[in-house]
């Protein structure tokens, strides 16, 4: 990695964690909640300003990854209530629940926000079947061969609704190791008007790659139209896809089909997105929206220390009239927190490993 790519790699953290405190901030000043300190980044500071306005302190510590803000007693460590009417603490659990997940939605509009301006400067994909170029062409398998022609539209695999051409190249990546089902809208009268729906049994090509067996696919697909909407459409919908990919990359993970090997950290993505850069401006602002989305589903977990975590107890707390006590909830906390730091550090090292 160059100075560079691990420069630019700061900026992209620094960013994405400054937008997620971003949203906890303007969350908690729209509730009135009192704030002591915003910071990007942790450990000493280099920067800092005091506004005497608010009385709030804006810091840029010296380790760019992390970040915090800090509110008035917010009642996370200490047992005895605060007397602070504009504490965290002493909001209504609606408001502290909007505070908690502030962070992780707004990861998820710039992931969103991100993705139009990749979708914008690029090429929109459509699910329709172009041809079956021989350079594509996988030996001994034939998707046209078994009743896939050009001009099908597709609309459905194995069992899902598709969109967008990402979502059609994911869905075949993910199942496409076993005969799959797949819905295509054909024009079977020849009046241009894609009126019969026909299901298709294919059997997809497979490729290997890290390790790990996935489908692909061997015809090309027609671009699609680019405008306003279509813009916008393509960018919502791929923005969907990726918060699935992030659950159900998890379950894979967990269920055995990926191994720990395909857990990236900061310094595995960190080279990954020097190998972005290499490719041009769109693919790396592509990594940075699929980063801000994973970094908003993963914080909302039900996860101890995470955002999500938080969140579970105040569920708790409205379902049941009553709080649970805040010294269970800080040592829970603390637990998740060791234990999140632990795979923090194995990951890094599974990082530096995949170097030599």
């Amino acid at each position: 990695m160059s100075i560079f790519t691990i420069l630019l790699a700061l900026l992209a953290f620094g960013f994405l964690i400054f937008v997620h405190e971003l949203g906890h901030f303007l969350a908690a000043r729209a509730f009135g909640i009192r704030v002591y300190e915003f910071s990007i980044g942790m450990g000493p500071k280099l920067l800092w300003y005091d506004s005497k306005k608010t009385g709030i302190r804006y810091k840029l510590c010296i380790l760019p990854f992390g970040g915090y803000v800090s509110m008035a007693e917010a009642g996370e460590d200490d047992s005895a209530p605060s007397t602070d009417p504009r504490a965290l603490v002493n909001q209504k659990p609606w408001r502290r629940l909007i505070v908690m997940i502030a962070g992780g939605f707004v990861n998820l509009v710039v992931g969103f926000l991100l993705m139009v301006a990749v979708v914008a400067g690029g090429t929109i994909g459509s699910t329709v079947v172009a041809d079956f170029p021989n350079e594509i062409a996988v030996e001994g398998v034939s998707t046209n061969a078994q009743g896939l022609l050009s001009g099908d539209e597709i609309i459905k695999v194995g069992g899902r609704r598709i969109r967008t051409a990402q979502e059609l190249d994911y869905e075949i990546m993910r199942k496409g190791t076993a005969p799959l089902e797949v819905v295509v809208l054909r024009d079977t009268d020849g009046d241009g008007v894609r009126e019969t729906e026909l299901p298709l049994t294919i059997t997809f090509p497979t490729e290997t790659a890290e390790g790990q067996l996935l489908g692909t696919r061997d015809f090309r697909i027609y671009a699609r139209e680019k405008t306003v909407g279509s813009v916008l459409k393509d960018s919502f919908f791929r923005s969907v896809c990726l918060v699935r990919m992030v659950w159900e990359s998890l379950y894979d993970l967990v269920t055995g089909r990926y191994g720990v090997e395909a857990v990236s950290g900061p310094i595995g993505i960190t080279g990954t997105m020097g190998e972005a850069v290499s490719y041009g401006v769109l693919p790396f602002l592509y990594l940075i929206a699929m980063i801000s989305i994973n970094l908003g589903v993963v914080n909302l977990l039900p996860i101890p220390a995470l955002d999500g975590g938080r969140v579970v107890f105040l569920l708790i707390e409205m379902i049941f009239r009553k709080p649970v006590p805040r010294h269970i909830e800080a040592r829970i906390h603390a637990i998740g927190l060791l234990l999140l730091l632990g795979l923090s550090v194995f990951v890094s090292c599974m990082d530096i490993r995949s170097f030599f």
